[in-house]
């Protein structure tokens, strides 16, 4: 009896497990494809959402992030996802941090799918491999994308040949400008369309600081930025690093110490002789963030520029002339641009994202002014806004072209036009398309690079004397291989202008 017993249970056993197996379509599931059974998991179905909407870590440079940051980036997600089926998580590195948080993120393959990058890192995070190869993928994924900017824009992105990034079609000729805030101005009767070299802008500083007291700094710096532009006349040949260039209307193209030059060193002790005077402020070498409504800077800039600064500053007017330029070197091109993670799962999605940033008027007004109805309000259509608080964080000319942005109101309505002409008037450096390789010249570069980080923010904001201390940074940059960089830069220029 038991015998049977047993019997007839493994019988019934059998044909449970064959009505199982039959439901599900089959015998044994099917092996992985690297040939190991499958484990047991959730059903696919269930990450269809995750899949479809992959969300991307775009990390990017701002202020500090207000309250409503997450709202707005939910609004301009629900837009993304109905449009192309893409999310973002915005990440903003403050502009104190951001050199040192992309070099980390970089170095330690901290995961991302698009980065800002400009011409004082580009190339390096290249060399290490850090950015995907988007040449082909651009023109098949994304026409539109590759249409709107010129070629002569997406040249200058190119680095062997390739591209690694794509380049925010805006301002792309450097125009520099001072920045007056109007009440000064007027108090002390500053003539500002006469203002052209450094020298010229000694005495209306002197007069402001007689006037307004010890506690006032006209010229307040911060460490990274120093005197925004100092280095211009220079092409740094995409290096990113001051102390090496090429005078950018040399028709010799010869590589220079640029610290050495005549024209750097006097500007260095005119600067080095306003510290001193109280026009900088004293804690400009260790100074991370600009405060608001300073009284002079200088910025590169186009026209209109100064309504969002009056609004971020809480300045009644700014004057703005320009002084420099327009020019177009291979830096200035750079000098903007979003490069996709060569490790990102989503290389065509990122695309596809920066694409729309740069064709749809809706979402980049979104990227540049925030949360509809908070930030900003429509004026005429997605044509002219008017900015309602002074807290977003984002820098618009990190994101994307100007040329679908919206005018603020009180900018001219013909804004980006007249940015356009400025492109197209803008001259040329004599060594403009090239880009210095580096590829066998890492270590070298590596090792200038911390000396220059060693001595800069006392240099370029006239804290250090520099007729003592040019000559130390020189001798340690060439300890360190500036001339081994200087002969390998000149025989590339050679080569690529023969």
């Amino acid at each position: 009896m038991k015998r049977s017993f047993r019997f007839i249970s493994m019988l019934c056993l059998l044909t449970l497990l064959a009505t199982a197996l039959a439901a599900c379509g089959g015998s044994k599931p099917a092996s992985t494809a690297d040939g190991s059974e499958p484990t047991t998991e959730p059903s696919k179905e269930t990450s269809t959402t995750t899949k479809d909407v992959p969300t991307l870590v775009w990390w990017t440079i701002g202020g500090q992030v207000p309250s409503n940051f997450s709202k707005a980036v939910d609004a301009m997600n629900a837009y993304t996802a109905e449009k192309i089926g893409v999310k973002v998580d915005i990440k903003v590195a403050s502009w104190g941090e951001w050199d040192t948080k992309m070099n980390t993120i970089v170095n330690t393959g901290e995961p991302f799918d698009i980065m800002f990058t400009n011409s004082g890192k580009y190339s390096k995070q290249v060399a290490m491999g850090a950015f995907a190869d988007i040449t082909d993928l651009v023109q098949s994924e994304t026409p539109d994308l590759y249409k709107l900017i010129p070629q002569n824009v997406w040249d200058g992105t190119k680095i062997g040949g390739k591209y690694y990034s794509v380049p925010t079609y805006k301002d792309s000729a450097l125009t520099q400008y001072w920045v007056f805030d109007d009440k000064y101005v007027q108090k002390y009767n500053i003539d500002i369309n006469n203002i052209k070299t450094l020298q010229d802008l000694d005495k209306p500083l002197h007069d402001m600081k007689a006037g307004e007291g010890k506690s006032f700094y006209p010229l307040p710096m911060t460490q990274g930025e120093g005197l925004n532009g100092f280095f211009n006349d220079y092409d740094d040949l995409t290096l990113g690093f001051p102390p090496i260039g090429v005078k950018a209307d040399d028709a010799s193209r010869k590589v220079v110490s640029v610290l050495e030059q005549p024209d750097v060193m006097a500007n260095l002790k005119l600067l080095h002789q306003w510290y001193q005077d109280g026009i900088i402020n004293p804690d400009a070498p260790t100074k991370t963030e600009a405060d608001k409504g300073r009284p002079f800077f200088a910025a590169q800039a186009f026209p209109g520029a100064e309504i969002s600064w009056q609004i971020n500053d809480n300045v009644q007017k700014y004057d703005m002339v320009q002084h420099y330029g327009p020019i177009y070197t291979t830096s200035t091109i750079q000098g903007s641009l979003n490069a996709i993670s060569a490790n990102s799962k989503y290389q065509k999605e990122a695309l596809k994202y920066l694409e729309l940033v740069n064709t749809d008027p809706k979402l980049r007004n979104m990227l540049a002014f925030g949360e509809l109805g908070v930030d900003y309000k429509n004026v005429d259509g997605e044509k002219v806004i008017e900015r309602t608080t002074d807290t977003w964080p984002l820098a618009a000319y990190t994101q994307g072209t100007f040329f679908n942005l919206a005018v603020t109101k009180g900018a001219p309505e013909d804004q980006w036009e007249q940015v356009k002409k400025l492109n197209e008037a803008a001259s040329s450096s004599t060594i403009l398309g090239f880009a210095l390789d580096i590829s066998n010249l890492q270590t070298e570069v590596a090792n200038c690079q911390a000396v220059w980080d060693k001595y800069k923010y006392e240099l370029i904001t006239g804290a250090s004397d520099p007729e003592k201390m040019v000559p130390k940074i020189t001798a340690e940059l060439k300890s360190a291989g500036m001339d081994t960089i200087m002969k390998a830069a000149q025989e590339q220029i050679d080569n690529y202008f023969k």
